[in-house]
């Protein structure tokens, strides 16, 4: 005789039982968790963000005014120089730059009558504030003088030095006379030629003309070179 199978109960789906709810629930309540978490984080960094940028803005605002401030300070505490100073010192870095002038020299120039007519404040305020070598200027001009006139080494001192002639200082033609390097004893001897062929001078009164204090003042030795070389 045959066995009866048993008739079996069919299987509830998965999504009507009672346990896969319960870990549901567990599972929403963790993910709500965890997003709530990352929220509160969110808005914490936005927060430092913010206060961080606002500080930033505080310390370059303070910087710029304190720049401004002291910029204020510095432009006012500077002295207005007028129109006619910066001009009178235009016209002195002219002078010494092109012509050589010395100090007192400058400072002549730009208040004389038959120069530029300066105001006495204005010719001052450029020969103070005017950058120049009034040495190298010296020797500049003592080698100008030199090329031209064949002139001696006491000549040259006198002429850089005099009231009416370049009114340099004694420091500055002795600088001059010092550093030039020529040779005097050709110069003597051009100067001799000249006075025997201009003025049909005698040997003696050539070596007396060259020689005198009140004449070219050269050296006796430069003097005699000139007058053995005199018709070579």
């Amino acid at each position: 005789m045959a066995k009866r199978v048993h008739d079996q109960k069919p299987k509830k789906p998965i999504y009507k039982r009672i346990w896969f709810w319960v870990l549901v629930v567990f599972i929403l309540i963790g993910a709500s968790g965890a997003l709530g978490g990352r929220g509160d984080d969110d808005k914490s960094a936005s927060k430092e963000s913010e206060k961080t940028s606002q500080a930033t803005k505080k310390s370059s605002s303070s910087e710029a005014v304190t720049s401004s401030s002291k910029k204020e300070v510095t432009e006012s505490s500077q002295p207005k120089v007028s129109a006619e100073f910066l001009s009178a010192l235009v016209r002195a870095k002219s002078y010494s730059s092109v012509m050589h002038m010395s100090k007192q020299g400058i400072y002549d120039q730009l208040t004389a009558e038959m120069g530029d007519q300066f105001s006495a404040e204005a010719a001052q305020y450029a020969v103070d504030n005017l950058k120049a070598d009034y040495n190298a200027n010296a020797l500049k001009k003592a080698k100008d003088y030199f090329d031209q006139q064949n002139i001696s080494k006491a000549g040259l001192y006198k002429q850089l030095t005099a009231a009416q002639g370049e009114k340099f200082t004694a420091a500055e033609a002795q600088y001059a006379v010092d550093n030039l390097k020529v040779d005097y004893n050709q110069a003597a001897l051009k100067k001799a030629k000249d006075y025997q062929s201009q003025m049909q001078m005698s040997p003696d009164g050539i070596k007396d003309q060259l020689t005198s204090s009140y004449g070219e003042q050269f050296t006796a030795e430069e003097a005699q070179y000139a007058i053995d070389n005199l018709n070579k």
